[in-house]
């Protein structure tokens, strides 16, 4: 957001030298204009490359201002308890998410947003802010699954992106899934658990 500001304030600055400009070229020339219109003169330079900046920047500026980022990600029961997504993986509906940043000098934690999953376990979340150089998470809250209810400590948070600042143009960002352990792995596993072997070392999961 302070890019767009900082936008606005140029753009703003350059109306107000053209505006001068017209107007100072009127005026009978005197010493003390002339000084001015010296500097004027040294400026003008500048002034194409400006101009195309706040005639193509500034309309996406101020819808960037505006416009909410969109998470999109999607909550997932571990049957087997490998630790990442399977053939035998189910996904959750209704489960319950939270998007949270924190600040980096004061580590003071917020919660920015909300979601349920949905029959496919997808979740979406509109946040509205310009997050900067916070740090923002997804994070589990709840899983409604019968004998799913364990947060896998390895896919609990997902990292998401809620500012512009890192020259992202799209406001659509996507997170990892993120699972839970289901209490007792189901019959089966171990056979598929040697789909997933790296190298026929059965420790390998």
């Amino acid at each position: 957001m302070r890019y767009a500001y900082t936008l606005f304030t140029t753009c703003a600055l350059l109306y107000i030298y053209i505006t001068y400009s017209a107007h100072s070229t009127q005026k009978p020339f005197t010493n003390n204009n002339l000084q001015i219109l010296s500097f004027m003169e040294m400026a003008r330079s500048f002034v194409p490359l400006i101009t195309v900046l706040c005639v193509t920047l500034l309309p996406l500026a101020a819808m960037a201002v505006g416009t909410p980022f969109h998470i999109e990600g999607c909550v997932y029961c571990d049957t087997c308890r490998f630790g990442f997504e399977t053939i035998a993986t189910k996904y959750i509906s209704g489960a319950r998410v939270k998007i949270v940043c924190k600040d980096r000098v004061t580590l003071k934690s917020e919660v920015v947003g909300k979601a349920v999953t949905g029959p496919d376990g997808r979740y979406k979340v509109a946040i509205k802010g310009d997050r900067q150089d916070q740090q923002c998470l997804a994070e589990l809250v709840h899983s409604p699954m019968s004998r799913c209810h364990e947060a896998d400590p390895g896919r609990s948070t997902a990292t998401v992106i809620l500012t512009r600042s890192n020259g992202a143009a799209s406001t659509r960002h996507y997170a990892n899934a993120m699972g839970f352990f289901r209490d007792q792995p189901l019959r089966g596993c171990a056979s598929l658990r040697k789909l997933y072997l790296a190298d026929g070392d059965e420790r390998a999961i």
